[in-house]
């Protein structure tokens, strides 16, 4: 009896260090958006002038899903990802997203290829906006201290039978203050610089005759 008593300890005391040994599983990373935006659908058709939305240009740093922060108080040339934090898109996918939404309730929005489509078709051919996105992080001025950074370049230009012309174009940098330092707090304080900047970006096509 004592002997199989021996046995079944040894035994447990394996599988035990089996167990101890097996790596645990990697942590998966949360995934955020900017929220589900619009809930109710715009009634009719505005009736601005339709506006052609281009892919939205970024380097190569900004067009990834990673969560990427800046410690402005320690070397604020270094970009750093969230470990367990990503987007559920490249930033400018969900920027293009947000832009059109916000566009959108003042005139019709179209793609590239729905604008190409238009034109063979013998239709007007509307105005082109392209954006390109220079800087999306959350910015840490100091340890408890930091806000959403978004700074884009908006070009709009006209679609000539002789090509694109240049019309206007402007900067826009918008900063939100994050509500708590760490990547839910960048990720609702990127979702409010966002939606500013398209604000922002709407009322200066408006402006454009």
């Amino acid at each position: 009896m004592s002997r199989l008593v021996a046995r079944g300890v040894a035994l447990l005391a394996v599988l035990l260090a089996v167990g101890c040994a097996t790596p645990d599983k990697p942590a998966r990373a949360t995934l955020y958006d900017f929220g589900p935006g619009a809930t109710v659908a715009p009634a009719g058709l505005p009736d601005g002038a339709p506006l052609v939305l281009a892919d939205i240009e970024s380097s190569s740093a900004l067009d990834d899903s990673a969560l990427l922060y800046r410690l402005g108080y320690d070397d604020a040339h270094q970009l750093r990802p969230y470990a367990h934090a990503r987007w559920s898109a490249p930033p400018p996918q969900l920027i293009r997203q947000r832009l059109r939404e916000q566009l959108a309730r003042e005139r019709p929005v179209l793609d590239l290829a729905e604008s190409s489509a238009l034109a063979r078709s013998g239709g007007a051919m509307p105005r082109i906006l392209r954006i390109e996105l220079e800087e999306f992080s959350h910015f840490f001025e100091a340890p408890t201290r930091s806000w959403g950074l978004v700074r884009l370049r908006a070009t709009l230009l006209d679609n000539t039978s002789a090509g694109e012309r240049l019309l206007a174009q402007r900067s826009i940098v918008v900063r939100s203050p994050a509500p708590t330092p760490d990547a839910p707090g960048g990720v609702r304080a990127l979702a409010a610089a966002t939606d500013a900047a398209a604000q922002e970006i709407g009322r200066w096509v408006a402006q454009q005759r």
